[in-house]
Formats: C-alpha cells, structure tokens, sequence
C-alpha cells in the first residue's frame, strides 16, 4: 500500500519508512509534485498536523497523513511547542533553537519534558488522529550527533542516553513518533481500505 506523507523531511520519512511494515511504501511532497511549504499556522500540534494533511486532500485529492511534532517543557508552560522548528526565530535551526531553551533553562531545577507527535490521516473521506507522548528531560548540555531537532538534549524516562545517542532502531523503538505510527498502523491494518 503507498501512503502519501505531507512531508519534504527526509529524516522523518526515513524514520517513519522504518517504523512501517514493509507492504507500507511512503510517497513524499516531492513524489506526488508538492514543492511548496504548506502553511502551519495553527496554535496547536494536533492543528499543524491537520492543516497539513487537509492542504494535500483538497489540494491533490489523495488520501494521505501528515504529522506535527513538538517538544513541550513544564516549567516553560509548554514550550517551545508548536513552535518547536521555528523556537529561536528564522531560519529554521536545531542549534539555534537547542541554545534559546537551555538558555531558558539556566536555573531552573524542574527540566521535565515531553515529546509529542499528532498524525492525522486523511483517508476516503474521514479524518482520524494518533497521538504519542514520551516523558523526559532536558540535561544541561547537547550531546550525541544521531537524530535530528532537540535529540541532544533530551533524555526519555528511564534512558540514560540522549535521543541523539541512541541509534535510530533505539530511538524507533521507543520515540513519540514511533508510538503514534503503531496506532496508525494498527487502524489501517484493522480497517480494510
């Protein structure tokens, strides 16, 4: 089966090909002649994604899931967010967006975080949300260079390794992606489409 992914990340194509069974063939913006950056201006996650995968429906009519992702940190009241990507202004840059938060973080004992990924599939004519979460925190410095975004400074409940030091089978395995790529599979393997 080939699914449309509203995305032009190739680490997250990467990463999701992998988490899929092998009967799953993923097709990028690019393969289907999407080039153009699709808007996220929603105030949530879950909005992001949802815009996104209603942009290429309307847009190219297929079927298709597109996902947002973000870090949210407790005692920043939940950012950076939804503007996880875009934390530390134009042009989009992991290091840059990695400084701004531990800069924010100096002094502050509660480093509690979270990843969080909302897919919304869009197919024949319905619209269904997967939701992973996996608790953390932020150490004090970046280590690691696997993985991409906030990787190096986020350490998953019970790991002693950063994201970034984990492989991506590691990562894979237990990531907020991962988790909301189970229950997408689970639904298109219990729906017949």
């Amino acid at each position: 089966m080939k699914l449309i992914f509203a995305s032009n990340n190739l680490n997250k194509i990467k990463e999701i090909q992998q988490l899929l069974p092998s009967s799953f063939e993923i097709v990028s913006l690019q393969d289907i002649g999407c080039n153009e950056d699709i808007p996220e201006t929603a105030d949530t996650i879950e909005g992001n994604a949802i815009l996104k995968a209603n942009y290429v429906t309307q847009k190219y009519s297929l079927n298709c899931f597109a996902d947002d992702s973000g870090l949210e940190v407790e005692i920043l009241n939940g950012a950076p967010g939804v503007y996880s990507a875009r934390y530390a202004g134009e042009p989009k840059n992991d290091d840059n967006n990695m400084n701004k938060l531990l800069d924010n973080l100096i002094g502050k004992d509660n480093r509690k975080a979270n990843f969080k990924t909302v897919i919304c599939l869009n197919i024949n004519g319905d619209q269904h949300l997967f939701t992973g979460i996996i608790n953390g925190k932020i150490i004090d410095e970046k280590i690691g260079s696997n993985g991409f975004g906030y990787d190096p400074v986020f350490v998953a409940e019970g790991y002693t390794k950063t994201f970034a030091e984990l492989t991506m089978q590691e990562k894979s395995s237990i990531s907020h992606r991962a988790e909301a790529v189970k229950q997408l599979i689970v639904f298109l393997s219990s729906n017949t489409i």
